[in-house]
């Protein structure tokens, strides 16, 4: 049960970090905001980090890459640093993790070290969370603060994209993946500081290297049986 959850830890901090890059690369942060009584859409404006998008209805939709960093918005130039930092600390707490995981043969025969990599994956998977949640939610108050002021004229306003919330879903992912294994970092600890067993060999062994060494053994044995 406890390598099933840091194996479930994993597969949500894989998808966490696929969200994270399908936020960086989508254009739909802002999206044209459609106010008034004509229902009838005939055109769609989407604004992303990279490009801006037009998408007419009935033809096709045509994407150009912006021409200056100046042009982005205060929020969206931040994005553009902050999706990208998130991207890669997702894909270095992903192989930290990996490497920290009980059926891992990474510090094998060092349980601390094994501990310490798992918390550290952990803790970066906890900072990709931020790093993700904070451009996210700033684009989104940015657009929400645009969309009620009087000042600002309708032709300027602009509604959530999608972006946004694959964002949210992805930061949850990042969020839950680090608590897992932050979970499973404590969990080790206070085996290690209970009672010490001996192993068949006479020799002193901590409580995570026998439940490991049961776990070889239960695995032998059905490998044995079918």
């Amino acid at each position: 049960m406890n390598a099933k959850l840091e194996v479930l830890a994993l597969v949500l901090g894989f998808l966490g970090l696929v969200g994270t890059v399908a936020v960086t690369a989508m254009p739909m942060w802002r999206v044209t905001a459609f106010i008034g009584a004509n229902i009838v859409v005939m055109e769609m404006t989407w604004e992303g980090l990279w490009m801006n998008c037009v998408w007419q209805a009935g033809v096709r939709t045509q994407c150009k890459v912006y021409d200056s960093l100046l042009i982005l918005t205060p929020d969206l130039q931040a994005a553009r640093a902050l999706t990208l930092v998130s991207v890669g600390v997702a894909a270095a707490a992903l192989l930290v993790a990996f490497c920290g995981g009980r059926r891992t043969a990474c510090c094998r025969g060092n349980p601390k070290g094994k501990d310490v990599t798992l918390v550290v994956g952990g803790s970066l998977f906890l900072l990709a969370c931020v790093t993700t949640l904070l451009p996210v939610c700033w684009t989104a108050h940015a657009i929400i603060t645009d969309f009620y002021n009087p000042v600002v004229s309708e032709a300027r306003k602009r509604e959530l994209g999608a972006a946004l919330y694959v964002g949210w879903g992805a930061a949850g992912l990042l969020l839950a993946a680090g608590a897992i294994l932050i979970f499973r970092y404590s969990a080790r600890r206070e085996k290690e500081r209970g009672t010490p067993t001996y192993g068949a060999e006479g020799y002193h062994v901590t409580g995570t290297e026998e439940e490991d060494r049961k776990e070889d053994v239960m695995g032998l044995d059905q490998m044995y049986i079918h």
